[in-house]
């Protein structure tokens, strides 16, 4: 920001203080006629920037580029962006986006996908659910999960699909998935929509999982 409007905040960024200093490059392209802009007020602050969004969205009819600027590493800077992107989005503010991790970049992409998919924004093929670890679980639901998730890379159509830990609840809970598998004692169960479609012993669940899927894609 320009010296003197960060000193009349008090020496330090504040949501009016951005506002403020967007409008005034703002106004400078509008005196030459120039309208094709797109406008970033990118903040390491979360709340800090999405405030400063929101104010100049009231004001201004131009797009925006979203982003939590320097968020971090991977696990701290997804939480971040997806504060601080998400809620924006959800609010239908916001036209670009960028998630900044101190990660690899392939990384940032992937986290950013996943904000759009999570708002029902954007699909990039299939979307995971899965439930949490919990008394009745008979099966090695951490390792199942990341299984299924590596064996679902390269699939593109958008399907939703569940790896839940019981048979008591997993169909029901997740009935609204294309496809899912819930784990017993030893064995499991593929589902569809809540339907069983067939029992497998635990360590063909992923195998018999895809078979459904390609099935279901090919026909």
């Amino acid at each position: 920001l320009p010296e003197d409007i960060l000193q009349e905040y008090g020496g330090h960024p504040t949501a009016d203080g951005m506002v403020e200093g967007a409008l005034r490059h703002i106004h400078i392209l509008e005196k030459m006629d120039y309208r094709n802009m797109v406008i970033s007020l990118k903040s390491s602050q979360v709340p800090l920037m999405i405030e400063a969004y929101e104010k100049l969205a009231e004001k201004v009819p131009y797009a925006f580029h979203l982003g939590v600027t320097e968020a971090g590493l991977a696990r701290v800077g997804t939480i971040k962006s997806a504060i601080g992107i998400g809620t924006l989005l959800y609010k239908g503010i916001g036209d670009t986006i960028r998630v900044s991790l101190t990660d690899d970049p392939a990384e940032e992409i992937k986290v950013g996908q996943d904000i759009l998919s999570a708002l029902g924004l954007r699909q990039f093929g299939p979307v995971l659910i899965s439930c949490p670890t919990c008394g009745r679980t008979q099966v090695h639901l951490i390792e199942l999960a990341k299984e299924v998730e590596a064996a679902l890379t390269g699939i593109t159509v958008p399907l939703k699909i569940a790896v839940m830990g019981c048979v008591v609840n997993g169909p029901g809970e997740a009935r609204e998935a294309d496809f899912g598998i819930a784990g017993g004692n030893g064995k499991g169960i593929i589902f569809s929509h809540g339907q069983v479609l067939r029992t497998v012993p635990e360590d063909k669940l992923v195998d018999a999982l895809l078979e459904e899927i390609n099935k279901s894609i090919s026909s």
